[in-house]
């Protein structure tokens, strides 16, 4: 901007001395457009210089004729096809041809909308970025409602913008303004429209239930026609610009007791679009009594899924494993979910709860439910254990009998048996536990004292303990078989020869 006093100089030397305007423009430091223009705005003809012609020129009817029947043909393929009809120059000026030529659609005028008090409110999302948490990235998503009338905002953030986040935002919108509007305006948002074919609209279901519950119509924009909700989208705007920026913040409940506060304080100070003479606040208070009223109860806002539990006693949901008690696997159950727990359930009975964990591909455990486990797994082996001895060697079954009427340690005797049969083999321990019997010692001592004694009168070594670490080998039984059969064929081929 040049000052009327610098304006006057210009012409005072182009008139009364004959300056050209080259020299004003060198002599007083300027642009010689700027000189011109000063000229021209005091109507000074402009000089026209003669046209120069160019080799666009025998193509200009052909670029306006496919402009106009199509008006999106990019300039590129039209470039390609002028330069096959013989065009020689290059595409960056081609550009700026085809520029000067498209056929522009006429400017569309606006009316400015205007609504009762309670009448309609608008509701979008808002995206903030993404939040790292752990080893998960999650969108930070901001839910507005705006009433069209006083202009009030609220805001609250998500980790999401599914359809239980989406309810949350509704309910915590119409407890803030204590109250809503009759018609609810929303985009082209998934969460309220599942389809739409021209004038004809899908609602979700979903919504549809949240509009019954409060009583209000839901009611989508047109088609490529944001103006409509532009109320909405000018608080997203001033959220992010006013209430985000350079924002220091801890966690999620932290930011959003922040959001609520500055709802309720700076935006609800500001100047009312509608009326400058007052505040938001001011107007909100005239409208606030002719809201709708909130009915005695909330719409329940849980996220409810079935799960189907495998051969682990987890549940999996939103990234992470939650575990439940060992008696309930291979079954499916329901999982009820707020924004701060995880509830697992089979029919109507509670049978786990935990803390929502927002990381990934974590394992939330309860300890009673792996103690539960650890102790159904020991006593799985003891029995396993016992199976294993009385298919090896009949006669620890009257050996424990007798052990367990002495008040004896049955699962140190176990173990210990267990621990002879692989040293010393099933037809050993089946002999030593029988003698054990017939001379009524029943201790894991007097069976090993035995195993030793047998050893010794068949000069056999001590054997070696070899450690099976798999425990399908470890664990597998093998029932014993006489070798007596083993000499009949022997016996069978001698009488042969």
């Amino acid at each position: 901007m040049i000052s009327p006093e610098f304006e006057a100089e210009i012409l005072r030397l182009y008139h009364a001395e004959h300056w050209r305007i080259g020299t004003i423009a060198v002599q007083l430091h300027v642009h010689h457009s700027t000189v011109r223009r000063v000229l021209v705005q005091s109507g000074v003809p402009a000089a026209r210089s003669a046209a120069r012609r160019s080799i666009a020129d025998p193509f200009l009817p052909f670029i306006t004729d496919t402009l106009a029947k199509y008006p999106k043909l990019c300039a590129s393929r039209l470039y390609q096809m002028v330069k096959a009809r013989g065009y020689t120059g290059g595409p960056d000026h081609f550009r700026a041809i085809v520029a000067r030529h498209r056929p522009r659609p006429a400017a569309e005028a606006y009316l400015r909308l205007r609504t009762l008090p309670a009448e309609q409110a608008q509701v979008d999302w808002g995206h903030f970025g993404r939040l790292t948490i752990g080893r998960a990235s999650r969108p930070l998503m901001a839910f507005v409602m705006v009433l069209s009338y006083s202009r009030m905002i609220f805001l609250q953030f998500f980790l999401g913008s599914h359809m239980a986040n989406f309810l949350r935002g509704h309910v915590a919108a119409f407890s803030f303004f204590a109250g809503l509007a009759r018609v609810l305006l929303y985009d082209n948002l998934r969460s309220a429209v599942l389809e739409r074919r021209g004038q004809a609209v899908r609602f979700h279901p979903t919504l549809l239930e949240l509009a019954k519950h409060y009583r209000f119509e839901p009611r989508p924009v047109a088609q490529a026609r944001g103006n409509q909700k532009g109320r909405v989208e000018r608080a997203i705007q001033f959220a992010r610009g006013n209430f985000y920026a350079a924002r220091a913040w801890t966690d999620l409940d932290d930011l959003n007791a922040q959001a609520l506060a500055w709802c309720a304080s700076v935006a609800a100070d500001r100047r009312c679009p509608e009326d400058r003479r007052r505040t938001v606040r001011e107007v909100f208070a005239e409208e606030q009594p002719r809201l709708l009223s909130l009915p005695e109860d909330p719409f329940p806002t849980d996220e409810r899924c079935a799960v189907h539990v495998g051969k682990t006693p987890y549940v999996r949901f939103d990234l992470n494993d939650y575990s439940i008690p060992h008696t309930r696997v291979r079954r499916t159950l329901e999982i009820v979910a707020t924004l701060k727990t995880v509830r697992v359930l089979d029919g109507q009975e509670l049978i786990a709860r935990h803390d929502r964990c927002w990381d990934r591909d974590q394992q939330i455990e309860d300890p009673t439910h792996i103690q539960a486990l650890a102790d159904w797994k020991r006593q799985a082996r003891e029995h396993r254990g016992l199976d294993r001895l009385h298919h090896a060697a009949p006669s620890s079954q009257p050996f424990f009998v007798e052990l367990a009427q002495r008040g004896g340690n049955l699962g140190a005797t176990t173990s210990g048996l267990l621990r002879l049969l692989d040293r010393y083999g099933a037809r050993a321990l089946e002999q030593a536990l029988a003698t054990a019997v017939a001379r009524g010692v029943h201790s894991l001592g007097a069976v090993r004292q035995i195993l030793d004694q047998q050893a010794h009168a068949q000069g056999k070594l001590p054997p070696v303990v070899v450690a099976l670490d798999d425990p399908r080998v470890r664990d597998l039984i093998v029932k014993p078989h006489a070798l007596e059969t083993y000499d009949l064929f022997e016996e069978e081929e001698t009488d042969e020869r």
